[in-house]
């Protein structure tokens, strides 16, 4: 008789949703309570300075929506632009079109520079076409900094720069929903104008509660903007409501209360290792992905290693193989969840997320299973390869630095 039960927790290695530290997890174990009591604004107000911390911003403002990333990207769009303002993107997977996709449904006419998929935005042309726009009719440039899809992270300093070169005033919106917390992100050294991020990447909780930093440029718009009849419709995003509430360390609607709890704890994790301990130990984790990979045979989708991400890796299977079936595989033999393939790349990568609470041996374990599956789905690789390159990376390369 089959058994119903599988032994052991599924092994989450998905770039997001994340594994949720076991004292996170205790944090939001709370009882309801009122959200409009005196001591309320004790929990709420040390959030939003503290959580600039990990935008690498102290100018900014934060805004914390019981929403997934998605509604924090409608409410960057809509607060500051008005119905047929233009917005220059790039375009290079999967994530980076569900933007483009948002803009034009929202009224916007959106300039797609389409990228090669496993590469990322490319500064050179950005500069190009807003030195091209003599009449700044580009009021935004959108830029996706980590490309799940494609396991690629672009160069948002650049993309500054480039910004800068061409004297343009538009703004710069960059989702950072699987970088922030994750890769060093510089909202005030690189002036980005609207970062966005989700609960459920590197700041290690449930999904449901979005995060925005947004630069006094960026609130200065979006007041100025506040009578005219052709802005962008709002009303459960919008940051005044918000803005004028947090103040008073309350919110205008039924906050996501245990996620804020989370918050709390997840926000003292990141204290007490460091953000700069995180990049690293995200980079080892990520370097040791790559080696393994390279020990199977196997290519990462990333067209070059100035594009890899150090929170997702995409790889390609060899011709002829479903990358559907090592994933489907990798389940239901080892309770392993891998990545899929999205749009463009379905069927051609699955994806090994090292992002978040993780450590050497919960890669070490990722890698082991989809070493297996591969193996179990026909795929040529040697044994044991994968998990020999990887540890022995890891055991020269430790996760925090001296």
């Amino acid at each position: 008789m089959a058994a119903n039960r599988r032994p052991g927790r599924n092994h989450l290695f998905i770039p997001g949703p994340t594994n949720i530290p076991d004292r996170v997890l205790r944090a939001m174990h709370v009882p309801s309570e009122d959200h409009r009591s005196p001591s309320f604004p004790d929990l709420v107000k040390p959030l939003f300075q503290d959580t600039k911390m990990v935008f690498g911003s102290t100018n900014g403002t934060i805004i914390l929506f019981p929403s997934s990333g998605t509604g924090i990207w409608e409410s960057a769009l809509s607060n500051t632009l008005c119905r047929g303002d233009t917005v220059l993107t790039a375009r290079y997977g999967q994530f980076s079109h569900l933007w483009v996709d948002m803009a034009q449904r929202l009224g916007l006419e959106v300039i797609v520079q389409d990228e090669e998929w496993g590469t990322g935005a490319d500064p050179q042309k950005i500069e190009e076409a807003l030195r091209a726009d003599k009449d700044h009719k580009i009021k935004a440039v959108m830029v996706v900094h980590n490309e799940t899809a494609t396991g690629v992270t672009s160069d948002i300093g650049a993309v500054r720069k480039a910004i800068d070169a061409a004297g343009h005033p538009a703004l710069l919106f960059v989702d950072g929903i699987s970088s922030i917390g994750s890769l060093p992100f510089k909202m005030d050294e690189w002036k980005v104008d609207c970062a966005i991020a989700g609960s459920q990447k590197g700041f290690m909780l449930p999904a449901g509660l979005g995060l925005i930093c947004i630069s006094p440029k960026a609130l200065k718009i979006a007041e100025g903007g506040a009578g005219r009849n052709d802005r962008l419709g709002h009303v459960y995003f919008a940051w005044k409501d918000q803005l004028t509430t947090n103040a008073t360390g309350y919110f205008p609607y039924t906050p996501a209360l245990p996620l804020l709890y989370g918050l709390r704890e997840a926000l003292e994790i990141v204290k007490e290792e460091g953000l700069e301990n995180i990049y690293h130990r995200h980079h080892v984790l990520a370097e040791a992905t790559r080696q393994a990979v390279a020990a199977w045979g196997l290519k990462p989708c990333a067209k070059a290693p100035k594009w890899n991400s150090d929170t997702v890796t995409a790889i390609l299977v060899p011709e002829g193989v479903d990358a559907a079936k090592v994933i489907t595989h990798a389940y239901e033999r080892y309770n392993l969840s891998l990545g899929s393939g999205l749009s463009k790349v379905a069927g051609k990568v699955f994806r090994i997320g090292h992002i978040g609470d993780l450590n050497e041996l919960s890669l070490l374990g990722a890698i082991a299973g989809a070493e297996m599956a591969l193996l179990d789905c026909g795929v040529k690789v040697t044994p044991g390869s994968g998990v020999a390159a990887a540890s022995s990376y890891l055991r020269e390369n430790p996760l925090h630095k001296a």
